[in-house]
């Protein structure tokens, strides 16, 4: 929408806002927000996430009421621009709470943050099924939702909700992702990362955009270690289905590959070592001296690894072989495999 047009419609409701104000609601309705704003916080003063909680839910159902209100009212009322001014006012009242709208089809939905703690994040959807405006759905999950409109398919107005939860401290922070569609008189979740990600994501990074969503997100694997730099990430590019009821993964690459591949080579090494599987000793540590030397009881300590560099060709692994103490395993790189080439405990 243009500045002119913007500027129409702030002089067109000028004109007509008093009409609603003399009914008491839209100003009655800011002046309770206000209200509730400071009794959000002296809760919180307090610790008393009850009253937090109580004080969410009714600003909720005032910001439902603005809407649907606005949307009823027609004309310059049910403009977007003119809704979200109104969001701004009350996002302005409230204090660090984030109140954003977006129109989809014929739907207008919000993706409203009131705080970070449990309860005080939805995304609430507004429809007019049988003419009559009104809430026809809530999603409501922790973390700050995004809303993305997704191309129409078969004359289906789709939107993804993206979740981003606390930040872990390392660069990444929960994520998960719902394709909603409209349902009946309201709106159902079809797709999820919730499904197609039962461990969960952390991700480092992420876009929705068109057709595609890519994630770049923490992989779990026997190795990685909380706060450790350079362990193997991995990144999935997913596309919408033809019929934007779905999306399909259509490519997945791999950061620090080397991480992951070296740390099932030591797996491996210990696995061999607990069973005492000669054979698979011999194939992970050629030097026999080096094979009898080793322990049979050794195994991982949750430490970082120390790569000789970039594109490492050697890297040291920290064990512990119980009442022996600590040790320190040299693997290095052999083809696309990680051979065991020095051990020895640590000096203390």
């Amino acid at each position: 929408m243009g500045r002119r047009s913007v500027l129409w419609l702030a002089v067109l409701a000028c004109g007509l806002v008093a009409t609603r104000a003399a009914g008491g609601g839209a100003a009655d309705r800011l002046d309770r927000f206000r209200v509730l704003a400071t009794s959000r916080l002296m809760a919180a003063d307090l610790g008393d996430p009850a009253g937090a909680d109580a004080a969410h839910r009714e600003v909720l159902a005032l910001l439902d009421e603005e809407i649907v209100e606005s949307l009823a009212s027609g004309g310059p009322f049910a403009a977007p621009a003119f809704l979200q001014d109104r969001l701004d006012g009350f996002a302005e009242a409230w204090g660090g709470a984030s109140l954003r709208l977006v129109r989809v089809g014929d739907l207008t939905v919000g993706a409203f943050q009131l705080g970070d703690g449990p309860g005080a994040s939805s995304v609430r959807v507004y429809g007019a099924p049988r003419g009559e405006p009104q809430l026809v759905g809530v999603l409501a999950r922790d973390g700050r939702p995004t809303v993305h409109v997704v191309p129409p398919a078969g004359g289906v107005a789709a939107f993804v909700v993206v979740w981003e939860g606390a930040p872990s401290g390392r660069g990444t922070r929960a994520l998960r992702v719902d394709l909603v569609h409209p349902r009946d008189d309201g709106v159902a979740v079809v797709w999820s990362t919730a499904q197609a990600y039962p461990e969960g994501l952390m991700a480092r990074t992420w876009r929705a955009r068109g057709r595609e969503l890519a994630v770049r997100y923490e992989l779990r694997y026997p190795g990685w270690v909380p706060g450790c730099e350079r362990q193997t990430e991995q990144e999935d590019v997913l596309r919408l289905a033809p019929d934007a009821a779905s999306y399909t993964r259509v490519s997945r690459r791999q950061h620090e590959a080397w991480h992951h591949a070296l740390h099932r080579s030591v797996e491996r090494l210990f696995a061999a070592l607990s069973a005492g599987d000669r054979q698979g000793l011999v194939a992970l540590v050629p030097d026999p001296g080096l094979r009898q030397r080793l322990p049979a009881g050794l195994e991982r300590e949750d430490a970082c690894d120390a790569p000789d560099g970039p594109g490492p060709a050697a890297v040291s692994v920290a064990a512990s072989a119980g009442a022996d103490g600590p040790w320190t395993l040299t693997f290095r790189r052999s083809g696309s495999e990680w051979r065991l080439s020095a051990a020895g405990p640590v000096l203390q």
